[in-house]
């Protein structure tokens, strides 16, 4: 069933639209989507900065002149006001009241988005002169095929960033995550794989951790190929991103799979369970009600819980920083919460190991009722 599962969560996230995300957007303006709509939603993007930009490249000059074809702007908060009002406002009052207007009489046509007190999202529609008639006059009218770049300034205050407001720092966030990922493996990699080949009662629990933590690296990995991608063009890799997702959720799945197998009271101690089966649960409530307690202290609250806490704490932030503080918290909480993890179960399997051993070559042992001496 599990792997149903993962398979029926892979072809969701293979079979997003491509592009719907991007920054370099690519279609066709329709008079008829246009009218139907009382104007042709493009895209969005949340500019920030002085120098912002929106390049579009047409290919029929002809045809956007004779239909008049513009397009229009409007800050996110203004169209929303004009979306609630309750005035009931025409088609040509709606797209009048756009605080940006570039009309399309040009194979390229450069608009600078300036003077933004701070970042926000601007939507950009497309309308021609048949778009608020009433008659059929455009049913045969030609599309005109554009290419559409939104930029922001970079560190230069050139306008060369595909990234958003809400965007911006992620790059380097998942690069630094991945190189974090490559220290760790070089430095704990041959340490940890020799406590799984040495058996015990963690070995399996270690494997069950090792499994999300490397589908978690994955994910941090094919989201920095993404990003690198998108840094240059503004679409980036679309299936990369949706394997960043895939790996996401199967290292929750492995998660919820061990704590789940904590809070049923899977012992750590008993031995004479096959090792090679997967965790084995022990209802004994002593055991039940530790496990219930480690997990909620140092695993849940962290794994699980740090999405709605961090939700919760993001309404303090702005609009656009908001999905990305949700974002980097909820990785960082959860690399956190595998540390703890890791500490707990590899310091238990010391312990094993060494009371084991003592078991075994302590010269003073105890049987048939009497003790023996111990040899010199």
């Amino acid at each position: 069933m599990g792997g149903l599962r993962l398979l029926a969560v892979a072809l969701t996230c293979c079979w997003w639209p491509p592009g719907s995300q991007g920054k370099t957007l690519r279609g066709s303006f329709s008079s008829a989507a246009a009218r139907d709509a009382q104007g042709q939603s493009i895209g969005h993007f949340e500019f920030h900065g002085d120098h912002a930009l929106l390049c579009v490249r047409i290919n029929n000059i002809a045809v956007a002149v004779g239909k008049e074809a513009k397009l229009y702007l409007f800050q996110a908060q203004e169209w929303l006001k004009l979306q609630e009002s309750g005035h009931g406002y025409s088609c040509g009052e709606k797209l009048s009241k756009a605080q940006l207007t570039m009309t399309m009489n040009q194979t390229e046509h450069n608009l600078t988005v300036s003077q933004i007190p701070y970042p926000q999202t601007w939507h950009v529609f497309y309308a021609d002169k048949y778009t608020c008639r009433d008659d059929n006059e455009n049913s045969q009218v030609e599309d005109i095929s554009f290419e559409m770049m939104l930029l922001n300034p970079d560190a230069e205050g050139n306008p060369f960033d595909h990234f958003g407001a809400g965007e911006s720092g992620l790059h380097e966030f998942f690069f630094l995550l991945v190189l974090v990922y490559f220290v760790l493996a070089c430095i704990y990699a041959q340490s940890l794989w020799q406590a799984i080949k040495k058996g015990g009662p963690m070995h399996v629990i270690l494997k069950v951790l090792t499994t999300a933590l490397l589908l978690q690296a994955s994910s941090a990995l094919a989201n920095y190929i993404h990003f690198s991608s998108y840094s240059k063009d503004g679409i980036g890799i679309p299936f990369m991103g949706s394997l960043a997702e895939f790996f996401d959720i199967a290292s929750q799945i492995q998660m919820l799979y061990l704590l789940l197998s904590l809070c049923m009271g899977w012992t750590i101690v008993r031995m004479k369970k096959s090792q090679s089966r997967p965790l084995q649960w022990d209802s004994t409530p002593a055991s039940t009600g530790i496990a219930v307690f480690i997990v909620i202290t140092q695993g849940c609250i962290l794994w699980f819980l740090c999405h709605p806490g961090l939700a919760c704490i993001s309404v303090i932030f702005s609009d656009y920083q908001r999905d990305k503080v949700i974002t980097i918290g909820v990785i960082l909480c959860q690399s956190v919460s595998m540390v703890i993890l890791y500490r707990l179960f590899l310091s238990h399997s010391l312990y094993w190991e060494v009371s084991s051993l003592s078991s075994v070559t302590l010269p003073l042992t105890i049987s048939s009722g009497h003790k023996s001496r111990p040899h010199f």
